[in-house]
């Protein structure tokens, strides 16, 4: 797999999985070894979790992500992101406000046999949940504490 290639693959899994919710393809995009090194402690770490992770975050957004910078070498690429997340739904406590929080972050792929076979990130999840938080506390969505 050249580096052209490797670019368009990740590009083609970040819009098909990641923007359009697409976890129905995601053994065309995936070693089956896959490890997934970024997802929230306690879930499976192969392309279950994976899975589990987008439709999680797809019952709570509308997510869009962007490719800024895309870095490639022969077996490796690294992306720079920024995302616009729509706030559709429950997210960690935060009902929906509706807003598009805004967060950058990078993902790292490793390729093997002209498939993804590891993925890690580092998304700025602090951002979003402060815009969230902001956004709650501004259009009263938030819940109410009730006692002393």
């Amino acid at each position: 797999m050249n580096l052209s290639e490797q670019k368009d693959l990740v590009t083609r899994f970040i819009q098909t999985v990641w923007n359009n919710g697409d976890t129905s393809r995601l053994q065309d995009f995936l070693h089956p070894d896959f490890k997934d090194y970024s997802l929230p402690e306690g879930m499976p770490t192969g392309i279950s979790g994976l899975q589990q992770w987008v439709d999680l975050t797809h019952t709570s957004f509308v997510p869009l992500t962007i490719i800024e910078e895309h870095l490639a070498e022969p077996g490796h690429c690294m992306v720079r992101i920024s995302m616009q997340m729509k706030h559709t739904g429950l997210w960690r406590g935060i009902p929906p406000t509706g807003l598009t929080a805004v967060t950058t972050g990078f993902r790292s792929f490793v390729f093997r046999d002209d498939r993804i076979i590891e993925h890690r990130a580092l998304i700025d999840g602090n951002t979003l949940e402060r815009q969230l938080h902001q956004a709650a506390n501004v259009t009263g969505c938030q819940p109410k504490m009730t006692g002393n």
